[in-house]
C-alpha cells in the first residue's frame, strides 16, 4: 500500500529539502559530516605555523587537500563559499557521493555593548547564490545566549530570515547555534560554564523548530559534571530538539569528542557535524607535504572511528517519525509539479485522455 507524502510536506520535508537530506545522509539515515569552514581558525594555526599570514592561495589550497582527504569518507561536507566551494567542487576533491553543505554567515560577526555577537550574512553570500551553486544545504551560525537579551533576539530574527529564506528557495537548512561568553567572561569564566548545559538546553527548546537538521554543543563539559548529569543533559536535549541533531566538536581534542560522541548517539543524536577535532593538528605542520600525510593518516582514521560510532545512532527520519520500509512506499499525488512552487493546476475537461499527451 502507498502512503501519501502529504504529511511529509507538513513536516517541511519538500522536494529539494529532502533531496538535500538523503545527499547529505548516510545509507542507514545517519549523518557524519566534516567542517573546513572555520576560516579565522584555521589562518590563525597557519600563522603560527608558518609565522606568516597567509595568502587566498595558500588557504584554499589547504581546504582542498583537507577536502580531498576526508570527503570520500563522510556523508557531507561543510565549506565556506569565500575560500573553499568552487576551488573544491573544480578541482574534484570531493566525489559525487558526498553531500556539500555551505555556510551563510559572516565570520567574526560584530559585537554589542554587551558583548553579544550580531549575526550577519557573509558579504556578497546568501541563500540564494547558496542554492544557485549546486549545494546541498546551508548552513548557519547563530552564537546565542538567552539571557543576553539583545543579541538573542537579533540573532533569533537574523536565523527565522535564514530559515524563511530556505523554504522560499527549497534548500535544505541546518543551524547552529553557540554559546559565548558576554559582559566581564571569557570562555572559562566559571560563570559560563554552570550555564553552558542550560543555554544549550533551552536554545534547542528555542531554535530547533526553525532549521531541518540541529547542529548541537555537547550540554556541559568533560570533568566539570559528572558522567550521569552529562547523560541526563543529553537526554534533555534530545528531549528539547524538535528535529534530528548532530553534535559539533567546538574544538576538543580528538579523544574528547569520541567519547562526547558515543554518549550522544545513545541519547538520541543523528549524527555529528565536527571540524577542529578530526584535523587541527593538520595545521600546524609547515610544509604542504606534511600536511597531506597527517591528513590521509591520523584525520581519515578519526572520521573512519567517529563514522562507525554515527552510524549506530538514531536515523534522521526515526526523528521525523517515519520507519524506513515507510518511506520506500511514500508517493506523490498526480499533478504534484505543477502545484509546486505555487502553482495551480489547470482544469481538465472530462472525458477520455489522448493518448498522445504527455502528462
Amino acid at each position: 500500500m502507498s502512503l501519501s507524502v502529504t504529511r511529509l510536506l507538513g513536516l517541511g520535508l519538500t522536494p529539494g529539502k529532502f533531496r538535500g537530506l538523503q545527499r547529505i545522509s548516510n545509507a542507514n539515515g545517519t549523518l557524519t559530516m566534516v567542517a573546513t569552514d572555520q576560516n579565522s581558525s584555521m589562518m590563525s594555526m597557519m600563522k603560527k605555523a608558518t609565522g606568516q599570514e597567509p595568502t587566498y592561495q595558500e588557504v584554499a589550497d589547504a581546504k582542498v587537500m583537507l577536502s580531498r582527504a576526508l570527503s570520500p569518507h563522510c556523508s557531507g561536507l561543510l565549506v565556506d563559499g569565500y575560500y573553499g566551494y568552487w576551488s573544491t567542487v573544480a578541482s574534484l576533491a570531493v566525489p559525487p557521493s558526498t553531500g556539500l553543505l555551505i555556510r551563510v554567515e559572516k565570520s567574526g560577526a560584530p559585537k554589542n555593548a554587551a558583548g553579544g555577537p550580531m549575526g550577519d550574512f557573509e558579504s556578497g553570500w546568501g541563500v540564494g547564490k547558496i542554492k544557485s551553486c549546486g549545494a546541498d544545504a546551508v548552513k548557519l551560525l547563530a552564537q546565542y545566549e538567552p539571557g543576553e537579551p539583545d543579541s538573542a533576539e537579533h540573532n533569533f530574527e537574523f536565523t527565522r530570515k535564514v530559515w524563511e529564506q530556505c523554504i522560499a528557495h527549497d534548500i535544505l537548512f541546518l543551524l547552529e547555534p553557540i554559546h559565548f561568553p558576554y559582559g566581564n567572561e571569557d570562555a572559562k569564566s566559571e560563570s559560563v560554564l554552570k550555564r553552558k548545559a542550560n543555554t544549550v538546553i533551552e536554545s534547542a527548546r528555542i531554535l530547533s523548530r526553525y532549521c531541518d537538521i540541529y547542529k548541537a554543543e555537547f550540554p556541559g563539559t568533560l570533568g566539570v559534571e559528572t558522567d550521569a548529569q552529562l547523560v541526563d543533559n543529553l537526554k534533555k536535549l534530545n528531549d528539547a530538539c524538535a528535529k534530528p541533531w548532530v553534535l559539533l566538536s567546538a574544538g576538543v581534542d580528538y579523544p574528547q569528542y569520541k567519547k562526547q560522541v558515543e554518549m550522544a548517539m545513545k541519547a538520541g543524536a543523528s549524527g555529528v557535524l565536527g571540524g577542529r577535532a578530526f584535523w587541527k593538528e593538520f595545521f600546524t605542520f609547515a610544509s604542504p607535504a606534511e600536511r597531506q600525510k597527517f591528513a590521509e593518516t591520523e584525520c581519515v582514521q578519526r572520521v573512519a572511528e567517529i563514522d562507525s560510532i554515527v552510524k549506530t545512532g538514531t536515523p534522521w527520519f526515526a526523528k521525523y517519525g517515519y520507519s524506513l520500509e515507510e518511506l520506500h512506499q511514500l508517493r506523490a499525488a498526480e499533478g504534484w509539479h505543477a502545484r509546486y512552487c505555487g502553482g495551480t493546476v489547470a482544469g481538465a475537461a472530462a472525458g477520455p485522455r489522448d493518448p498522445n499527451a504527455v502528462y
